[in-house]
């Protein structure tokens, strides 16, 4: 486990390693499958790496592998229909990446694969009241926690000698046709081997939820261009999807909330990790005053990610910035200086200065990796 002394079965790392990946807002995510792939891939590829005494290059290419097959199962599905009607996208999809990561180092032969998948959406589920979970503990048991735990376990069974059904993607009563009533398994193929799904990911600057990284990137603008200062802020409005406005409309959490994340780059000037996860800081006079300025307004006209940031001065003066393409992705990628940057600066408060560089450092060369167990001593306590 994660920055413990805790030696455990592949099934339990995967499972508190799962839920860590996601519990403070800094794993990556995939827009056109709407999910977090690295919270539910990542963790089974190391776990399952330790486990069969993987290299790092193998560690690599079965990461590669469970991104594809995640990022390609709920667009199969209907992405948006299959959400809209109380499936959990982000669990549904981190379970087939899961499962396809851990079964590749597991060693499966052919013959076992269609075992792995009926396996695993046999185990299949996920309901997105999630938005209603508070403390964001319930949700990264969602996101991260249980589709890495069931998918080293349907990979674990198949690799003990457990058949099963050979068909459950295309035979009689399968996986699309009870859960889509317009599937599309053919886009699970479509460019698989040309298009890789890791590339198209999303990596965070801002270590807060998805649905505010680009008004937090406009608003930034907007403060830099302007020489804004918080006193001269009359009203901040933000039009924004009326399918993700409602995730961080105002919540109880300082890092998923919009109206409190906006106020806070206001009067700071920045954002860091500590800032943003800081529930004190709600109860900042000066943020607070900034607050009560944001206005969150649901546009349906508007697409996911695309919201669009109006500040009225108090000198009557209006401007309006929307990001085209979100700091983190594909469009407008992190170099790799600042992916490193960021990563450092999460890791050092709890690693120190000196593992966390070494721990940089031999993952920018994983590939050289012989044996992966030889260095999990740098990520553990």
């Amino acid at each position: 486990m994660a920055d413990s002394a805790i030696l455990t079965t592949a099934v339990n790392a995967a499972l508190a390693n799962g839920m860590l990946a996601h519990a403070d807002e800094t794993d990556d995510s995939h827009k056109d499958s709407r999910c977090h792939p690295g919270c539910g891939v990542v963790p089974v590829a190391l776990a399952m790496a330790e486990k069969e005494g993987r290299s790092g290059e193998a560690l690599l290419r079965a990461m590669v592998l469970g991104y594809d097959v995640c990022c390609r199962i709920t667009p199969a599905l209907g992405v948006d229909p299959f959400y809209e009607a109380g499936h959990s996208t982000h669990s549904f999809a981190p379970l087939f990446g899961a499962a396809a990561a851990a079964g590749a180092l597991a060693g499966l032969e052919e013959e076992q694969i269609p075992w792995l998948i009926s396996y695993t959406a046999q185990q299949a589920s996920g309901v997105n009241c999630w938005q209603r979970d508070k403390d964001h503990i319930e949700k990264a048991f969602d996101f991260g926690g249980m589709p890495a735990r069931d998918g080293v376990t349907a990979a674990t069974m198949v690799a003990a000698g457990f058949t099963g059904v050979a068909d459950v993607f295309s035979g009689p009563r399968n996986f699309f046709s009870a859960f889509s009533s317009n599937p599309k398994p053919e886009l699970l193929t479509e460019d698989l081997g040309k298009r890789f799904e890791i590339m198209e990911t999303n990596i965070k600057k801002w270590s807060v939820g998805s649905p505010i990284q680009a008004a937090l990137d406009s608003l930034e603008v907007l403060i830099r261009d302007n020489g804004l200062k918080p006193d001269q802020i009359d009203r901040i409005s933000v039009r924004m999807s009326d399918k993700e406005s409602h995730v961080v409309d105002d919540r109880n959490m300082p890092d998923i909330n919009l109206q409190h994340l906006l106020a806070l780059l206001a009067v700071d000037g920045t954002l860091t990790f500590a800032s943003s996860h800081d529930g004190e800081r709600m109860n900042d006079p000066a943020v607070a005053e900034v607050r009560n300025k944001v206005a969150l307004i649901p546009d349906s006209g508007l697409p996911r990610r695309r919201p669009i940031i109006e500040i009225a001065t108090a000198d009557a003066q209006t401007m309006s910035h929307a990001t085209p393409a979100v700091r983190g992705t594909p469009e407008n990628p992190m170099p790799r200086e600042e992916v490193e940057k960021k990563a450092i600066d999460l890791m050092g408060p709890i690693l120190g200065a000196s593992r966390s560089r070494e721990l940089a450092d031999t993952v920018w060369a994983m590939e050289r990796v012989k044996v992966l167990r030889e260095i999990r001593g740098l990520w553990m306590a």
